[in-house]
């Protein structure tokens, strides 16, 4: 989330960006000042676990999990991308590009700069780029998105700017996979779910969100969020099991869908009054106009949240948190909303607790809050129980040493070992740009 011009709160600088980690475990924001990292693993206690003032008006910020790599861009010098190591405040690498940077996004395999007119695609591992997406259709909001399982590493972004299509491109082979004609309005948002077999979208009218399979492109599920108005939609984002997906937007209403099939045998066992208007519906459907008939088939929202103010950017994100399902809210102007969600019977959420990312409730933490209280196993986000890991083992990334600190005498935060292969606490675990680290040098954009 771009905010713009910020907001300046009470005891704090104006907040120019905010953005949620991969796995909802921390929340990135960037200020008139610097950038700050919170943790966001309890629901009581807001930690702030870094904090830089060593570049001004921050306006990209992305965390790569539970690392301590992040990625910086600022005002001063748009065109420029940097990638430091946080908790060494150390620089890892630089790279400039022709155009300011619209937005960075990044797992733990790939790490994609989006232009106006193109896209960068750089190997993490080494930061070499190895493929550049030129004369792509005007972005200017910087639209796009990466899967955040690396085994697959699909990027999606427009594909036109006058209508919704959307490209998806497998970033780990270099390859385009497919075109989805996802909506008749220009796009204006896209996210994928965790394992990247799912891709949501919805267009600049904000009516209608479409979640399509991956990587057929094929529409899965349909969702109304309203029928009066056109809206800004600003954030989508699924549930870690991809069974909830939410969107928020420039109104005070944040809207939480359900992705369930609705089997007729499920409908005769326990018929309700909805089941029975929603048969009645889907035969009346098909005597009517196909527009009015595809508006009767569009699913409702599952459950709501009435955000305390309207009309300010903000950023949403679905997460387990202490064993419970969570809505997490960042607002532009400074403040963190967390809800719980009732995954039986939806309905309106219940605000639980609010968080001034700059004020009298912030906690500084030390940088040892993630190590000493690591995040909860990834769990079902609807029966709020485990669930199995799906990541892939170590060895599938050559070039990564997960006992490299061990070796050194270092000791690595549990979490960050479970994170996955990049734990960055190794200053070997960047061979290749080693020599970029004190700055005398910086990458280039090459074209390929």
């Amino acid at each position: 989330m771009e905010t713009g011009e910020g907001a300046d709160g009470p005891g704090g600088p104006g907040l120019g960006c905010a953005s949620f980690n991969q796995d909802s475990t921390s929340l990135a924001v960037g200020t008139k000042t610097g950038y700050r990292l919170f943790s966001v693993t309890s629901v009581d206690k807001l930690d702030c676990i870094h904090e830089s003032a060593d570049t001004p008006d921050v306006y990209i910020v992305e965390r790569l999990f539970s690392s301590s790599l992040v990625v910086v861009v600022s005002q001063a010098m748009p065109r420029r991308m940097n990638v430091y190591h946080f908790k060494k405040g150390t620089e890892i690498c630089n790279y400039s590009y022709s155009n300011s940077i619209l937005a960075v996004r990044l797992n733990r395999q790939r790490l994609v700069v989006c232009l106006e007119e193109s896209v960068y695609i750089h190997n993490i591992k080494d930061m070499k780029l190895l493929k550049t997406l030129l004369n792509t259709p005007s972005n200017l909001s910087g639209l796009c998105a990466l899967s955040t399982n690396h085994s697959n590493s699909y990027l999606a972004y427009p594909g036109s700017a006058t209508i919704g299509e959307i490209i998806v491109y497998d970033a780990n082979n270099l390859s385009t996979v497919t075109m989805i004609p996802a909506h008749d309005s220009p796009l204006a948002a896209i996210t994928f779910n965790a394992s990247g077999t799912k891709l949501a979208s919805a267009s600049e009218r904000g009516t209608v969100i479409r979640v399509f399979t991956i990587p057929e492109g094929l529409r899965l599920f349909e969702f109304r969020r309203g029928m009066k108005r056109y809206v800004n939609i600003s954030s989508l984002s699924f549930s870690p099991d991809a069974q909830f997906l939410c969107a928020s937007s420039n109104t005070e209403t944040v809207h939480i869908f359900k992705l369930e099939q609705h089997g007729p045998s499920g409908d005769e066992e326990s018929p309700t009054w909805s089941a029975y208007m929603g048969k009645m519906f889907s035969a009346a459907s098909s005597y009517l106009p196909a527009q009015v008939s595809g508006m009767m088939c569009q699913d409702r929202a599952f459950a709501t949240v009435r955000l305390q103010m309207a009309g300010q950017r903000n950023v949403c994100t679905l997460a387990t948190i202490q064993k419970l399902p969570r809505l997490l809210v960042a607002s532009s102007d400074g403040q963190l909303f967390i809800y719980n969600v009732d995954p039986q019977d939806g309905g309106e959420c219940t605000l639980v607790k609010t968080h001034r990312l700059f004020g009298a409730d912030e906690e500084h933490g030390t940088g040892e809050a993630e190590g000493t209280a690591p995040p909860q196993p990834c769990q079902s986000y609807a029966a709020t129980v485990a669930m199995p890991t799906t990541g892939p083992v170590s060895a599938t990334l050559t070039g990564y040493s997960e006992d490299g600190g061990a070796i050194k005498g270092e000791v690595i935060p549990e979490h960050e070992i479970a994170a996955g292969p990049v734990c960055l606490d190794d200053e070997t675990e960047f061979p290749p740009i080693n020599w970029c680290r004190d700055g005398s040098r910086s990458g280039k954009e090459r074209r390929t």
